[in-house]
């Protein structure tokens, strides 16, 4: 959410949930680096990051198979460390040199591959990048404790959960005193706001910070793509339209153009771009604390660090929070008066103020 420092000479800070550490509004996704994005221009994008402000950088040991992590070490060793730099990184999904999953075996293994690709001492922040079915979770937390003792990890975190999961965590870790998450990483943008109806409220009543992943809806929250016309050329979806979760048979619908539509207006008035406007909005989203931007390139990631400066009135945020509202099911949410969206959301912005 914006606040009275967030200027063009900075990024702004805020905690990172109930008891992490002070991290920049928006961070750098390291997602591309070693694959889209060559080892030069990933060093551009940190350089330009760290001297518009930012002070968090995120990546996992399976981006591009712990090339992204090796890059980021190599970058920080040429800067002669990385003391005034906060580091997250991912295990679950390791490189295939590595160990598999959320067990006590493969996250120690996977821990220490990470700092030595890093080149660190110690992880800032160290997400579970998934659920593992096949591990109980009493495991990975006593895993997580340990590696904490131990000195590998300052602050523990996780990603890609459910409401249910997440809490499950959270209620295990506080009975047997072990690390309770500081943060959540999730899917969540103007096309995507499912994590609303249980995930978002489980982590603002235990003070979970969120860290929200494809924040532009992979490009299409950009405008880079037209209705009914299949992308082509250098982008995510013209090199592969199939891609993922923002894949053009999946969001080519009429939600997403009507998002796009009031998105347009909305930036005509600021005399900025639809991407600033998309991230300014899921800026000021209850909960919401460092947003995580991805770029092939420099100039991409400049271009988005524009939208700290951003404070939308109250009227855009609800013209965008009406067009972009998928509905709630009909059972138990529908079933339950109160929980019309402004309802849920008033409530929840005066809980976190």
């Amino acid at each position: 959410m914006a606040d009275e420092h967030t200027l063009s000479t900075g990024l702004g800070k805020v905690r990172l949930g109930h008891a992490g550490p002070m991290v920049s509004k928006l961070a750098l996704g390291a997602m591309t680096f070693g694959a889209e994005t060559s080892e030069q221009e990933a060093f551009n994008q940190l350089d330009l990051f760290v001297e518009s402000g930012g002070n968090f950088i995120d990546t996992a040991d399976n981006y591009s198979a712990g090339l992204s992590e090796a890059i980021i070490g190599k970058w920080g060793k040429s800067r002669g460390g990385l003391d005034n730099v906060l580091v997250a990184t991912k295990g679950r999904f390791s490189p295939p040199s590595g160990s598999f999953g959320a067990s006590r075996r493969s996250l120690i293994r996977s821990v220490d591959a990470s700092l030595r690709r890093l080149q660190l001492d110690v992880i800032d922040v160290y997400y579970i990048h998934g659920w593992d079915k096949d591990t109980d979770v009493m495991e990975t937390l006593v895993a997580l404790g340990d590696l904490v003792t131990a000195g590998k990890i300052h602050y523990t975190a996780w990603s890609n959960l459910t409401g249910w999961q997440l809490q499950r965590v959270i209620t295990t870790a506080k009975e047997n005193g072990l690390p309770v998450p500081v943060a959540m990483q999730s899917q969540y943008s103007l096309l995507e706001r499912d994590i609303e109806l249980e995930l978002l409220p489980c982590c603002l009543e235990e003070g979970i910070g969120m860290t929200p992943w494809s924040p532009l809806g992979g490009g299409w929250l950009t405008g880079k793509y037209q209705k009914d016309l299949l992308p082509i050329g250098e982008t995510r979806l013209g090199e592969n339209p199939n891609r993922g979760v923002e894949a053009y048979h999946l969001r080519n619908r009429e939600r997403t153009y009507r998002v796009l539509e009031a998105l347009n207006e909305i930036a005509i008035q600021h005399q900025r771009s639809v991407a600033d406007i998309a991230l300014a909005w899921l800026a000021q989203r209850p909960g919401v604390c460092s947003i995580l931007l991805g770029a092939r390139t420099a100039e991409q990631l400049k271009a988005n660090l524009a939208a700290a400066q951003i404070q939308l009135p109250d009227k855009h945020i609800q013209a965008l929070s009406e067009a972009s509202d998928p509905g709630l099911p009909a059972y138990p949410y529908g079933f339950q008066e109160s929980w019309s969206e402004m309802d849920v959301w008033r409530r929840l912005a005066m809980k976190v103020k």
